[in-house]
């Protein structure tokens, strides 16, 4: 919970005539308990938290649609991330994974149509993982489904909005990011 430097005079959530939501409920119910509650930081705070959970279950239920296990998304996208192509290092490297893991994998997504192995023209000993049309089109399904409801959300906004609230959060994170211990934001 949000707690001012300075306590502010408690408002009505949101601007008149504008629909409520389920975290101007939560605030109202918060604020007699903690007096010195921000109410506009709370309800920012909140509604960041809300509508990242929100987006991860949609793209939780792309992953349905698409029969995408999580770890098998994640290869997949950051072998397409890398134009389609990568040496099996290289994907460790991105993934955060030991070598070993990203074999085994690589070995399931292989079976499954999804990536196909080569040695490397130039070098024998180096392998080249490709992203196959299958691989490709299941990547894309599953982006396009949490894609489009990026811009559904984003849509109540005009495009100068979009950029402002755009430019905000971009100063939110670098003061997030500010931190010295600050963790690894991948």
């Amino acid at each position: 919970m949000a707690l001012p430097d300075e306590p502010r005079a408690p408002g009505e959530p949101g601007r008149p005539g504008e629909p409520r939501d389920w975290t101007d409920g939560h605030v109202a119910r918060w604020q007699p308990v903690l007096p010195g509650l921000d109410p506009v930081v709370e309800g920012a705070v909140t509604r960041m938290k809300k509508l990242s959970v929100h987006l991860r279950r949609v793209r939780e239920q792309s992953l349905v649609d698409f029969d995408l296990e999580r770890h098998e998304f994640d290869t997949l996208h950051k072998l397409a991330g890398r134009g389609g192509s990568a040496a099996p290092s290289e994907l460790a490297q991105d993934l955060d994974l030991a070598p070993a893991s990203v074999s085994g994998r690589l070995d399931a997504l292989e079976k499954r149509g999804f990536v196909r192995r080569t040695q490397s023209t130039t070098d024998r000993r180096r392998v080249v993982v490709e992203l196959t049309g299958t691989g490709r089109q299941t990547w894309l399904g599953a982006m396009d489904v949490l894609g489009h409801e990026e811009y559904r959300i984003l849509g109540v906004l005009s495009p100068e909005e979009r950029n402002q609230l755009n430019d905000l959060l971009r100063r939110i994170m670098v003061e997030a990011e500010s931190v010295e211990n600050a963790r690894h934001w991948d």
